[in-house]
């Protein structure tokens, strides 16, 4: 691919309680990994794994002075924070591809996360490419290559009861779609960027993020409630594939999830029970 992205490998949701986090999303049906803890940092996650991609839940184990971006993202809300996209092939490959566009990723860094199994613990490691504010509009994001993937999925990991079985989409809410066009035409590409008078859509390999205001938003999803003070630009909802939607509805009203099946059959999950996402779920 030109721009030397595969897709989205995971999209960060910062938590202020990491444990309450991980009981709040176990009762939504899903089952999250052990609880892994960042090197050399206070923030720890627990991740919710599909087959080629996943939700990582982020917050602090303790205080942490350098993690700014979480800090201050927190003291405004909790919810969907930021996007990490695969490389199709190295990281490296992608960084050059992306300045062969006339773009500016950032150095590359390292991370290592250490995750506390039961047999003991191991330690999946990372590189990681910042892509600056300014080239990819509305949307906080960075390139995220896997070292070490054998230690990131087990089977048992990617069974969650509520059949969900990865990222579809994300729906992010801006003041004006218009504005990020050039941006996302240089990255992606002309034929990967559409816009109709409500949404500005991006592909990006499998996914899809769209873009939209929020009356347009509101709109387009009838009956699900947006936070009427929903700072944009932000990540408002995740689009999750299941295969059988009926088995969704049926493990959600099991677990006592309240949630609206929407006119398209897809259910909506509101924010307030998935730590500030909407959370919807499609039959691809």
């Amino acid at each position: 691919m030109r721009h030397g992205l595969a897709g989205i490998d995971h999209v960060i949701v910062a938590v202020r309680d990491l444990e309450g986090a991980r009981a709040g999303w176990t009762r939504l049906g899903f089952a999250p990994t052990p609880r892994g803890r960042h090197v050399g940092q206070g923030t720890a996650n627990y991740c919710i794994m599909f087959g080629r991609d996943y939700l990582e839940l982020l917050g602090f184990a303790e205080p942490d002075e350098h993690s700014e971006r979480l800090r201050g993202f927190l003291a405004r809300r909790e919810g969907a924070m930021r996007v990490a996209f695969a490389p199709a092939g190295s990281v490296d490959e992608a960084a050059t591809a992306m300045t062969a566009l006339g773009l500016h990723p950032g150095e590359k860094r390292a991370l290592g996360r250490q995750l506390e199994l039961p047999e003991g613990a191991v330690m999946p490691r990372f590189s990681l490419v910042g892509l600056p504010q300014e080239e990819t509009p509305a949307l906080d994001c960075f390139v995220c290559g896997h070292l070490t993937p054998e230690l990131m999925r087990r089977p048992d990991w990617l069974a969650h009861p509520n059949g969900a079985s990865g990222v579809q989409s994300l729906h992010l809410i801006v003041e004006d779609t218009a504005a990020l066009l050039p941006a996302y035409d240089r990255l992606f590409g002309l034929h990967e960027v559409t816009t109709t008078d409500a949404v500005a859509g991006v592909r990006v390999g499998p996914h899809r993020i769209l873009f939209s205001t929020a009356d347009d938003f509101e709109t387009m999803h009838p009956g699900v409630d947006l936070d009427p003070d929903f700072p944009a630009p932000g990540i408002a909802a995740i689009e999750l594939a299941t295969a059988d939607i009926a088995r969704t509805a049926d493990c959600l009203r099991q677990l006592q999830v309240p949630f609206d099946l929407l006119p398209d059959g897809r259910i909506a999950v509101p924010a307030d029970e998935a730590n500030g996402t909407i959370l919807f779920f499609v039959e691809p």
